[in-house]
């Protein structure tokens, strides 16, 4: 069998997508397909379509929404690596950025001048998002000089924005009540952390606590890992994220390192002043280091730095004040919270890029076939 689709770069992210006509409706048979499409039974995915990296190895099902004020809903799929699994609750900003061009593209949101404005809602979580896509004299384009940190290559310009991403998954920006707080992993020394849920739910460690920058270079990243990986599990039944008796996944919640702003080097090779930023930061994507930040997680940490006693406000000596510079290991990504109420941001913005790469036919073994009725 095969099917079409279209893979789209957005942000530091390629994402497939499909058009939720053209695929299973049933979540089982989706993730059949995706596993045999991606050949994600191989850790390198060689006999299928998976780019063999966390931010290359997803998936996202588009179709117009039933909700009033909604342009389109979009389901959105991590893509195991050797797993031959599919992760289903969480969301990708970087991906909800191509989404955005996509729909514009493909006319299921019409062009309104030199801006479009795409609203949409990821099916995973709830969260609603609004992109504003590049169309300058009225039309689509397929090329654009918009750059993001992680890549020299230019874009189509999308300005995202997350709306009211506070308490998306818990209820609250912090699910324990507290701003910040030590968290002991095992038999090691307790570390400070802040457990935040905007735009995704998130653990932030306060470095310095943990002997560490939060500027560390990628290797180092990868050799922390299981340490990583311990605290993420720790604080996964503190934020409410488990049933009794379930065991913690890598997907949610997200985890990283946050120190104060240091001069480093980008993986691109560029020097970045510590007056250019304001934070460091360095995050995992599933069990691997992130080459720049993922979106949702650039929310949470704009989001916990308006707190004054987070370990984003200590990083950066006081909470932020409109825009906050993340210092990532491909260069400064700016995140601005607007619309801030009683200490929550009703509007978090991040200027991204996205361009459409290729409209495809996907041949997909019948292991990957929907079961039949």
């Amino acid at each position: 069998m095969h099917i079409p689709a279209t893979l789209v770069r957005g942000g530091t992210s390629k994402c497939w997508l499909f058009n939720q006509v053209d695929v299973p409706g049933d979540r089982g048979d989706l993730e059949r397909l995706l596993v045999a499409a991606y050949g994600a039974t191989d850790p390198v995915e060689l006999d299928g379509v998976g780019g063999a990296t966390p931010t290359t190895s997803k998936a996202a099902v588009v179709g117009a929404s039933p909700e009033p004020g909604i342009d389109v809903d979009y389901l959105f799929a991590q893509v195991g690596l050797g797993t031959g699994s599919v992760e289903w609750t969480s969301n990708c900003g970087n991906c909800a950025t191509g989404v955005a061009l996509y729909v514009v593209t493909k006319g299921m949101v019409p062009v309104t001048g030199d801006r479009t404005r795409v609203v949409m809602r990821n099916t995973n979580t709830g969260a609603v998002l609004e992109g504003l896509v590049d169309t300058a004299g009225g039309v689509v384009h397929h090329f654009g000089r918009q750059t993001v940190p992680g890549t020299r290559a230019g874009g189509v310009g999308v300005g995202l924005t997350f709306r009211d991403p506070a308490g998306g998954t818990t209820g609250s920006l912090f699910p324990t009540g507290e701003p910040a707080q030590n968290l002991r992993v095992g038999t090691a020394e307790p570390v400070r952390v802040s457990m935040v849920d905007a735009g995704a739910p998130v653990v932030l460690i306060d470095a310095v606590s943990a002997a560490r920058t939060g500027a560390e270079p990628l290797e180092r990243i990868s050799a922390d890992v299981p340490w990583l990986r311990a605290v993420r599990h720790g604080a996964a039944s503190l934020m409410g994220l488990l049933q009794p008796g379930e065991a913690p996944g890598d997907a949610v919640p997200k985890v990283g390192l946050v120190g104060p702003s240091v001069p480093y080097t980008t993986t691109l090779g560029e020097r970045v002043a510590a007056e250019a930023h304001d934070v460091s930061v360095r995050m995992l994507t599933m069990n691997a280091p992130h080459p720049a930040i993922g979106l949702t997680s650039a929310v949470a940490v704009a989001a916990a730095g308006l707190a004054e006693d987070s370990v984003v406000s200590r990083a950066a000596s006081g909470p932020a004040d409109g825009w906050l510079r993340l210092g990532t290991p491909a260069g400064v990504v700016a995140v601005r919270c607007s619309e801030v109420r009683d200490g929550l941001p009703h509007r978090v913005t991040v200027q991204r890029a996205a361009r459409l790469l290729a409209d495809a036919r996907i041949y997909v073994p019948e292991t990957g076939a929907p079961r039949a009725a």
